[in-house]
């Protein structure tokens, strides 16, 4: 029984010892096990490894794609018109050991911070470079344009340990300042068109209606024209008439002629006429006497 007391302890601090030499490096990280801050071995692949307990420690590196947003920048492109422009950038771990030595303790923090800064200097220069404007940057060819920072900041990437998979131009607008300028000209502009529009319409306008007037009044004196024809002929006609009846038979015509006289003269409900007896006027309303 006195042994067996004593074995037991010894066996717990041989399993627990056992345990913790014993770690799993995932297929989705790296891992570097260190003693004292040096590194002593580097396990890449997935797997069940050991260490020294308590003297050796394990620090594990994700392996997999890593994402980054740079922060907001203002570029001047050649055309001096100021743009704020941010990216993100797609990254992994190459080498773990420079990884490891370039970032020491501070890690995926401290390494996105210069990785941040080295994409920060490329795209002011990219952007910021002769033959390069606003209207490039804002076009299908910004795509070129990512390339071109990816391959420069790769070289720089490199001592870090780190390898940059793709770099995209995330935004590309004018700073607020400028936005309030280039929305005031832009409406400027539209007004200006609105206002032209409406003067076209005006001027069309206008064109129609004097066409409408004009043929109005070639209409009317079309008409009047034909009107005046056809009373001159129908006066004519009349008159002819008239000629032939007065030819046939004066008596008649003249009797007719003081009908319509009576008639003109004596219309109304108060027509008063004051006239001698022996009137031309009446000689047709007069009776006859014996021996006229």
């Amino acid at each position: 029984m006195g042994k067996l007391k004593f074995l037991v302890p010894i066996l717990a601090v041989a399993v627990f010892l056992g345990l913790s030499s014993i770690f799993v490096v995932d297929e989705r990280e790296k891992a570097l096990v260190l003693q004292f801050g040096q590194i002593k071995a580097v396990h890449e692949d997935p797997g069940l490894n050991f260490k020294i307990p308590f003297i050796q420690e394990v620090v594990r590196y994700d392996d997999r794609i890593l994402s980054l947003d740079t922060e907001t920048i203002e570029v001047t492109p050649s055309d001096d018109r100021r743009l704020v422009v941010d990216a993100f950038a797609r990254y992994r771990i190459r080498d773990v050991v420079q990884f490891r030595q370039a970032v020491g303790m501070g890690g995926l923090r401290v390494a996105e911070d210069r990785l941040s800064s080295i994409l920060n200097a490329q795209i002011r220069e990219a952007l910021g470079a002769d033959q390069v404007t606003s209207d490039t940057i804002l076009s299908p060819e910004r795509r070129d344009l990512a390339l071109r920072i990816r391959s420069q900041a790769r070289t720089s990437a490199e001592g870090l340990g780190l390898e940059i998979v793709d770099v995209r131009l995330k935004q590309t607008n004018l700073p607020d300042q400028n936005l309030d300028a280039t929305f005031a000209r832009m409406r400027a502009e539209r007004e200006r068109e609105a206002a032209d529009e409406i003067a076209r319409g005006n001027e069309a306008a206008q064109r129609v209606r004097a066409q409408a007037d004009r043929t109005v009044t070639e209409t009317l004196s079309d008409a009047e024209r034909e009107a005046q024809v056809i009373r001159g002929e129908a006066d004519a006609e009349r008159n002819a008439i008239y000629a032939e009846a007065f030819g046939a038979d004066p008596e008649f015509f003249s009797f007719y002629r003081s009908l319509e006289a009576y008639e003109k003269a004596l219309q109304g409900t108060n027509s008063s006429m004051v006239m001698t007896p022996d009137s031309e006027f009446f000689d047709y309303l007069r009776t006859a006497r014996p021996g006229q």
